[in-house]
């Protein structure tokens, strides 16, 4: 599946896609348990691709919600963090997700995109598409905090 990322010209990045991707699994290392791959990185957006394997299944052979939770969380981190730079403790207060149909055993993508990027507070809406069938599998809304930067 390939996502196509359209950039936000309000937005720009401080970090790129290897950059990003290098600082995440070097400060959050837990994180890389999760098989996340940041596969864009434009002003505004972020894709994040998700393996999905036997541990992530529940009974019936239907990803997890808390995997799909993590996922959602992963990408408004990387896409928050590619836009204010190495911000280590920038922090989720709220994320509300929808489950809206069964996804199939296989891959996930994440599309997330920044609604707003203040100094204090960072708001993102997700989709997560199951990737063998391109489906809408969740849709999550998700608020960081973002720590006073100290000059």
């Amino acid at each position: 599946m390939s996502v196509a990322l359209q950039p936000n010209p309000n937005y720009t990045l401080v970090l790129n896609k290897l950059e990003l991707s290098e600082y995440v699994k070097e400060v959050f290392p837990q994180a890389d348990s999760y098989q996340w791959k940041v596969e864009q990185l434009v002003p505004g957006s972020v894709a994040v691709s998700m393996q999905i394997e036997e541990h992530h299944l529940r009974p019936g052979g239907t990803v997890s919600g808390p995997t799909m939770f993590a996922l959602a969380d992963v990408a408004a981190y990387l896409v928050i963090l590619g836009h204010i730079g190495k911000v280590a403790l920038a922090v989720t207060t709220s994320l509300n997700i929808n489950f809206l149909s069964k996804p199939p055993h296989g891959n996930l993508m994440a599309r997330c995109d920044l609604i707003k990027l203040g100094k204090r507070l960072a708001i993102c809406e997700l989709h997560i598409i199951g990737v063998e069938d391109e489906h809408i599998v969740a849709q999550a809304t998700v608020t960081y905090s973002i720590p006073p930067r100290l000059s």
